[in-house]
């Protein structure tokens, strides 16, 4: 009989998300826990890890959403170059001030400020 034999399967490996202090009640790590634990540890230097993958860029365009009211926007200004989603907003748009306009594009983070 196989009493003592215990096969180890490897889906039934030892979870390292889970924090284990005696009787406790288990305590879940964070990313940062963990990252922090494989980095310690001796890796090879051609292995792959969580940190060191470098994603490459999207081929999907950037969604773009409203300046005004931060709905899905289809249309953008060409005066201001102020995104917006409808004729109300569009108008709300045209109305505004060139500081407003420029404080708009500067919290969006667009390169060209109209000024």
């Amino acid at each position: 009989m196989t009493g003592d034999l215990e096969k180890t399967y490897c889906f039934k490996s030892e979870n390292k998300f889970i924090v284990k202090s005696g009787c406790k009640k288990r305590m879940w790590r964070s990313l940062k826990q963990i990252l922090a634990a494989d980095r310690a540890l001796p890796w090879p230097d051609d292995a792959v890890l969580y940190y060191s993958i470098n994603a490459p860029p999207t081929f999907k365009p950037t969604k773009k959403y409203s300046d005004i009211s931060g709905l899905p926007a289809p249309y953008m200004d060409r005066h201001s170059k102020l995104y917006y989603s409808n004729a109300e907003e569009f108008a709300t748009v045209r109305n505004l001030p060139m500081d407003i306009t420029a404080g708009y594009l500067q919290l969006r983070g667009a390169s060209t400020i109209v000024g």
